[in-house]
């Protein structure tokens, strides 16, 4: 997508330090399987990014997307700063508004992002298998 420069997968919103993923699928760290996103806000900004994340997935589903289920597949967005909370707040009632229903996406200020393993990294690329929207 114009404007992101990089991307780590990764795990955030849990309670334990060094997570793995194995222990992230076990359910009992807290943790949501998450993608950092860099980018470049000249070319796209955090709102575009937000309206493309609502695009690719359901987020009325709670602790699922597709064939995923847990609590670590949850739709969340960790944000950097009290800005982009505000943003993300803002946008996710309007879409609420709009479709009069309540989403389930949780959104809460990042502590920390744990990187992934590197098997994880580009893992369609790598694997060739199945189709990511994101």
């Amino acid at each position: 997508m114009a404007g992101v420069l990089d991307t780590a997968v990764g795990y955030c919103g849990g309670t334990t330090n060094q997570p793995n993923y194995e222990t992230v699928c076990s359910g009992r760290t807290g943790h949501a399987e998450t993608v950092e996103v860099t980018f470049d806000p000249e070319t796209i900004s955090y709102s575009g990014l937000l309206k493309h994340f609502y695009s690719i997935h359901n987020p009325t589903q709670g602790n699922r997307q597709g064939f995923n289920i847990g609590s670590q597949y949850r739709s969340a967005i960790f944000c950097s700063d009290d800005e982009q909370l505000a943003e993300a707040e803002a946008l996710r009632d309007a879409i609420e508004q709009q479709a009069n229903r309540k989403l389930t996406t949780e959104i809460a200020p990042l502590k920390t992002f744990w990187r992934a393993e590197e098997y994880h990294q580009q893992y369609y690329l790598k694997h060739k298998v199945g189709a990511c929207r994101i």
